[in-house]
């Protein structure tokens, strides 16, 4: 099982992961963001990335007005900088996004322990599935990305979900 929260294990990954791993530490994105608890989660970590896959970076944060001013002092200059709030199921997020060479970078912070966040709850199940199945369910899930579906309807359809796979996902036993 991968420690999510300690980005080592990129070091030794495929290409994409040996560059993210080499950005994120070049710019000291996570150490800049240490404040807000981040942890890197979506498919490059889990070695289900595409072409244009982003690094998706979970944050806690207590106070959104300050996260807010943090995330704009440490990115603002980057390219295609943007941030928002947004309520996603029912709680206050805050999304920023922006690119460090060919990386786009999506910052999503809330007010909710990262560990308890959806996306980390996610990304811990999606690895199990993908140990339990195998390669073939990992190049499957990769084929469907390519597709255009996201990632947890690609895993609803791998694993035959029929609801709303984001909620069936985080109830899913292997």
């Amino acid at each position: 099982m991968i420690d999510f929260k300690d980005i080592s294990y990129l070091k030794t990954g495929n290409p994409k992961q040996q560059a993210a791993f080499h950005i994120l530490n070049q710019h000291k994105v996570l150490e800049n963001l240490a404040d807000f608890d981040p942890i890197l989660v979506g498919t490059i970590p889990i070695n289900i990335n595409i072409e244009n896959s982003d690094l998706d970076i979970l944050c806690y944060w207590k106070n959104k007005s300050e996260f807010m001013e943090k995330i704009k002092d440490l990115f603002q200059n980057e390219s295609n900088f943007a941030i928002r709030e947004n309520l996603i199921n029912e709680q206050e997020s805050v999304i920023a996004n922006f690119f460090i060479d060919a990386f786009e970078i999506e910052i999503f912070g809330q007010n909710t322990p990262t560990e308890l966040q959806n996306g980390y709850r996610h990304i811990v199940i999606e690895d199990q599935i993908l140990r339990s199945k195998g390669e073939n369910s990992r190049l499957e899930i990769i084929k469907l990305k390519e597709k255009g579906i996201k990632t947890e309807p690609a895993f609803g359809l791998l694993l035959g979900l029929t609801g709303n796979v984001y909620e069936e996902l985080l109830d899913f036993k292997i």
